[in-house]
Parts: structure tokens; sequence; C-alpha cells
């Protein structure tokens, strides 16, 4: 892949440039390639970094690098094909594209109608404490653990925490959104104080959204290792439970520190996500 412009920043804070963003995908590529390839994406792209103009795009577009796919959506014959990659050249030519942000959907094109995870997203309203949002992960977490699946549990490189619970690819859209509708409902019932499950912006102060909506067909999730197109360069990173009593809040990994966090850490924690895949309970 020809990169134009290595030097275009697309981070001005950070001073992050177009090469840097592929020397972090190229030392992450091993741990994010299984979440991102062979799904269709909804991508960010913001030509001039963070700073200009920014854009979502899911379909093709006029002089897209050729190691980037289209896929047809099976129920959408006649609509617009999807973008997918399904290599790390495919990768690099996000990178060269101005790709700041990676959300696939929740299955392969091999199996469009069986969602492979499920994408549970704590957003917490203002005056709300990072502390809080770790404990909502943990609900979470036992929850998911109650009802016979695993849970893994990464920041959103944004304002919050990710609990992806991976699943055999056997039940259809329905019934995931389903079942995350539940969690997300049971938390808010259980703890009102503290959760709601409603996407009430006014009702959010000092509580934290339960977001169920990514588990719909179509939604999307940023990926594992994805950056984000915000201040700070930061990136969506796996943790080890036992870590979050550590990380000081969801922006802690960006471009720059993650590569010597993930060539430090002993193990990948999310090494054992698709063996752990259990079929959705019911």
């Amino acid at each position: 892949i020809k990169f134009t412009h290595p030097e275009r920043v697309y981070w001005p804070d950070q001073k992050t440039t177009k090469a840097d963003l592929a020397d972090y995908y190229a030392t992450v590529w091993e741990y994010i390639g299984p979440y991102v390839t062979n799904r269709a994406l909804s991508l960010l792209r913001c030509p001039e970094g963070i700073d200009g103009q920014t854009f979502f795009q899911k379909h093709p577009w006029r002089g897209m690098n050729k190691a980037i796919g289209s896929i047809k959506d099976p129920k959408d014959r006649a609509g617009e094909p999807l973008v997918v990659i399904s290599d790390f050249d495919g990768m690099m030519a996000l990178v060269q594209s101005a790709v700041l942000e990676i959300h696939p959907w929740g299955s392969t094109t091999k199996a469009w109608e069986k969602p492979d995870l499920i994408t549970m997203d704590l957003d917490p309203g203002k005056d709300v404490e990072w502390n809080a949002v770790v404990e909502a992960a943990l609900d979470l977490k036992s929850r998911l653990e109650a009802a016979g699946l695993a849970a893994f549990v990464k920041t959103s490189g944004g304002k919050g925490l990710h609990v992806v619970a991976p699943l055999e690819p056997k039940a259809g859209w329905a019934k995931a959104k389903s079942f995350a509708k539940k969690l997300a409902t049971d938390m808010g019932r259980d703890e009102p104080d503290k959760y709601l499950a409603v996407a009430t912006k006014a009702k959010r102060n000092g509580r934290i959204f339960i977001d169920y909506l990514r588990n719909g067909r179509g939604s999307t999730a940023v990926a594992p290792y994805s950056t984000r197109a915000r201040a700070g360069a930061t990136v969506s990173m796996p943790l080890e439970w036992s870590e979050l009593s550590t990380v000081k809040g969801p922006a802690e990994f960006n471009v720059k520190n993650t590569p010597k966090h993930v060539k430090a850490r002993k193990a990948d924690p999310w090494a054992d996500f698709w063996a752990s895949a259990k079929p959705l309970p019911g």
C-alpha cells in the first residue's frame, strides 16, 4: 500500500501522523485482525485530521484502494454494497484513506444473521466518577456469567467501558438484541439511581446509560484496539478484569503508549475470547 503524505498530522495535540498510525496498526495487527476482517465496517474518515471535516462511511467510495473490498448485504441486494477488509493490506489501505475509527458489525460475512458477540456500552453522564463505571462493568460481568456467558472488558477510548460477550453464532439478531436489552433494563430497574436503559440525555446526569443498542442488525461498536477520532489519539483497549483497578480512565491508552503496553504485558487479556464463546442462553 503506497502512502501519500505519510507526514500528515491526524491528531494535532499529539503530533500523531499517518505514518504513526500505520506503525501502530502494524504493532497490534495480530490482535485486532479477527475483530475487523470479514465483517461489514462503518468507518469514520478524517482526511484533514480530527480538527477537519469528518464523515461516517459504510459504502465504497470513488478511488477506494483495491485492498478494501465491497460486499452486498444479503438482505439489501438492491442497495449499495458495504465495505469490508480481509487482511493487513486492507488495514493499511484504511490508514491511507484517513480512517480513524473502525466500527465492525457484530457478525461476520460468513454468517450475516448470526451475531458472534454482544457489546454493552457503559456511557456515563456528567458527574459520574470513573469508579462507578468500573462498578457497572463488574455488575454486567456477574450478570453475563450468571447467564452462562463469558465477559471481557475494554476501554471505549471515549468516555466509558465496553463489556463484550463472545457468542457461538447460532441465535439471530432479534434474540441477541432482546437479551442485551433485558440486561440493561434489569440493571436500570435494580439500581435506578445509578443506571438507565433509555438514551434520554436529559435523564442521564449522574447516571450511566447501559447502551444495548449496538446489538441490532447493522449496528456497530468500535473495534478492540481501534483508534478514536478524539483529542489524545486514544484507543479502545482490551484489559484484564484485574487491571480495571489500576486504569485511571477511558482515555489512558493511545497510539503512542499502547505498543509499549502490548509488548510489556505478560499475556493478551482477550486471548481466549473466541474460545470462550457460548450459545446465547434461552
